[in-house]
């Protein structure tokens, strides 16, 4: 059993209705790449495998900043944008 931590534990287990893969670039689309990359689906994967309630990101863009790998490793990514038109149509948009 789980102690709950935080809200994060409570609602264990969101899992998303559907999926479908991103068109173009957005703010949204870029958070999710930079997830992926670090190899969560997304924010709500994220804080529930590091039970964290805040993900760290730049006050300028909103992107995130820091995300640490389930290896513990740590990604740092930069203010601005990093996936490219190239890649937008890699990144997976989850739907709840």
């Amino acid at each position: 059993e789980k102690s709950e931590v935080s809200g994060v534990v409570a609602k264990a287990d969101i899992k998303p209705k559907s999926i479908y893969r991103a068109k173009k670039w957005s703010d949204e689309v870029e958070n999710l790449y930079r997830f992926q990359q670090a190899g969560y689906r997304d924010e709500v994967e994220y804080k529930q495998v590091k039970q964290v309630d805040m993900v760290e990101c730049w006050p300028e863009t909103g992107f995130v900043k820091k995300l640490q790998r389930k290896d513990n490793t740590f990604y740092y990514y930069n203010k601005q944008r990093e996936c490219e038109d190239k890649d937008v149509h890699k990144v997976k948009v989850y739907v709840y």
